[in-house]
């Protein structure tokens, strides 16, 4: 089993699990493979190299502490104002923490909702004016219909259904 770092163009990072290098040059070129999170078919395959770590690779240096910071590394504001640098890994790292927070938070959102599909501005008035169940929904509704049902009063919050979230692989 063949574990590879993977990016999109718009440098969406995940992995890819495939039983040999061949299997990925396959997918690749036949267009198989694509970003969870954009769908997009640009993936190139990102350096990797196995990893033995004697501390934690995750530690935040403080900025005063940093002794060189080199072009793959970003200095953030912590906790408290306290400055630190992040390196070009440690970047990765937390860009990666943050896609799958999203994406978990958008699979609780999913699990937690009916799917109206196409007719959520229909329900969400019905809903409103109570000739409906309460119940939170989701489905799609033009610009102009949710715009409509915002000045009805009703609340409504858009949000991008990332192709990763459509169809389940497990």
């Amino acid at each position: 089993m063949k574990v590879y770092n993977l990016a999109c163009h718009l440098d969406h990072h995940f992995e890819g699990w495939f039983a040999s290098e061949a299997d990925y040059v396959s997918q690749q070129e036949t267009g198989l493979l694509s970003c969870p999170v954009c769908d997009s078919n640009e993936i190139v395959r990102l350096p990797s190299a196995p990893r033995i770590a004697k501390r934690s690779s995750r530690e935040l240096v403080p900025a005063d502490q940093s002794t060189s910071q080199t072009n793959n590394s970003a200095a953030v504001s912590g906790a408290a104002g306290q400055s630190m640098v992040l390196t070009g890994s440690e970047q990765a790292h937390l860009q990666a923490q943050v896609q799958a927070t999203v994406m978990k938070a958008m699979r609780e959102l999913i699990n937690k909702t009916e799917d109206v599909g196409h007719d959520f501005a229909e329900e969400a008035r019905k809903i409103h004016y109570q000739e409906a169940p309460e119940r939170s929904i989701r489905g799609h509704a033009t610009v102009d219909e949710t715009a409509e049902l915002r000045e009805e009063g009703i609340e409504v919050v858009s949000l991008p259904v990332f192709p990763a979230l459509k169809d389940t692989l497990q």
